[in-house]
């Protein structure tokens, strides 16, 4: 079981630790009563962040039980979708590339 945390792209590398930490709680707090986030919270809690292009994004708002965020400092534009916990996700996930910093 785990949560993924979708940034686009091109996020800055030094806001992510903060979106992340973010998404994490936003999505926490939607579905602190469903059963999944709830087995989730109580396990190891295991989170994924990878990255995603603009389609890519668009399409995965297809999936269920997510939040998009939006980032104040970039005009309040959307910068993350983070997905409830479960135990399998769409085929679509497994193609997304792991987040890691991009401005070493």
């Amino acid at each position: 079981m785990k949560m993924y945390i979708i940034l686009k792209h091109n996020i800055p590398d030094k806001l992510v630790p903060v979106i992340t930490a973010h998404a994490s709680l936003a999505c926490y707090k939607k579905f602190q009563n469903n059963d999944n986030m709830i087995k989730w919270i109580n396990g190891i809690f295991k989170k994924v962040v990878c990255l995603a292009n603009e389609i890519e994004f668009d399409q995965l708002k297809n999936e269920t039980n997510f939040v998009v965020l939006t980032e104040s400092s970039l005009n309040s534009k959307e910068v993350c979708l983070v997905f409830c916990p479960r135990e399998e996700y769409s085929k679509k996930f497994k193609f997304l590339k792991m987040w890691t910093p991009q401005n070493i």
